[in-house]
């Protein structure tokens, strides 16, 4: 598509098996990345996600289909734009007695990069305080931060990171989702791969589902939210079977849960319910939109377990 700063068409990587035959880690892939924002690649382990980023990377060459990256078909032009890359696969290697802003001075002098521009991508990931610390007194969470500092060296257009949060806890991984959030706002566009849905949702702008090796469905979040699911409202008042049945007598497909009633009707069409339970004489204490998990969608979509409880 033009103007985005990733394309895939028709990706597909096989791996040759020690005792013979051949693995399929990724089947025919087509992606698309709008420039600016943060896009979430999601799928469980093992759909393919880390072979998709190594093939766009340039790092393995892909069974078939192309690649291109900024514009760029990789690997050939690849050397024209990686500058404007930034990139973490799988887990930043660091030095864990040097400090952190050695850690990232070392890798400066690969690029031509200097003192200045470490210091402040320290400061940018929120490691200033921390910069001349071992790398070894860092939590989890810092430790990815200061990958992502690395991955800011270039000042790149583009940062690619493979499962950022990956073995993180709670507080860590509110800490990566907080700056790449961040950095999307920036302008930059954020590519991330993961397996935790419920952090894509409340990190990303845009999002493409894997499973497989193949795209699922993809879009922005909130599209993707509402794929295939009808839209339905949450419906609360005291008596409860007395307004299932007014409901139902009129028409409406209401089933009552333990502590609600839930209508199958979107939310502009919650006068139609408010009159029929008044003209009742029952009135309601709240109504609103059924919440719709990201955890939902992927189960509807791939009719796997979320990727959280998967092998």
């Amino acid at each position: 598509m033009p103007g985005s700063v990733i394309e895939v068409e028709g990706l597909r990587k096989e791996y040759r098996r020690l005792r013979g035959g051949r693995t399929l880690a990724v089947d025919g892939l087509d992606l698309s990345v709008p420039p600016g924002g943060v896009f979430g690649f999601l799928g469980p382990n093992g759909a393919g996600k880390t072979t998709s980023i190594r093939c766009l990377l340039g790092l393995v060459r892909p069974t078939a289909g192309r690649c291109r990256l900024l514009g760029a078909e990789v690997p050939g032009g690849l050397a024209r734009v990686i500058q404007r890359v930034g990139s973490i696969v799988e887990t930043p290697t660091l030095y864990p007695r040097f400090s952190g802003r050695l850690n990232l001075e070392l890798l400066g002098r690969l690029h031509g990069i200097g003192r200045s521009t470490c210091t402040a991508r320290l400061e940018q990931v929120g490691l200033g305080h921390r910069a001349d610390d071992p790398v070894r007194t860092y939590s989890l969470g810092m430790r990815q931060r200061l990958g992502i500092a690395a991955a800011l060296l270039k000042d790149p257009e583009v940062l690619i990171l493979d499962e950022p949060a990956n073995g993180l806890d709670p507080a860590g991984i509110k800490e990566v989702r907080d700056l790449l959030r961040k950095l999307g706002s920036e302008g930059r566009t954020v590519f991330v791969s993961s397996h935790q849905l419920s952090e894509i949702q409340q990190m990303c702008d845009q999002v493409a589902i894997l499973s497989q090796g193949r795209y699922v469905a993809g879009g922005p979040v909130v599209e993707v939210l509402a794929h295939g699911r009808q839209q339905t409202m949450i419906v609360r008042l005291a008596e409860l079977e007395s307004g299932r049945s007014a409901l139902v007598a009129a028409g409406l497909d209401a089933v009552r849960r333990d502590d609600h009633i839930r209508v199958n009707l979107p939310l502009t069409e919650a006068a139609r319910v408010t009159e029929i339970l008044a003209r009742k004489g029952l009135y309601l204490s709240e109504l609103r939109p059924e919440e719709i998990s990201l955890e939902a969608v992927f189960l509807e979509l791939t009719g796997s377990p979320p990727p959280e409880h998967a092998p």
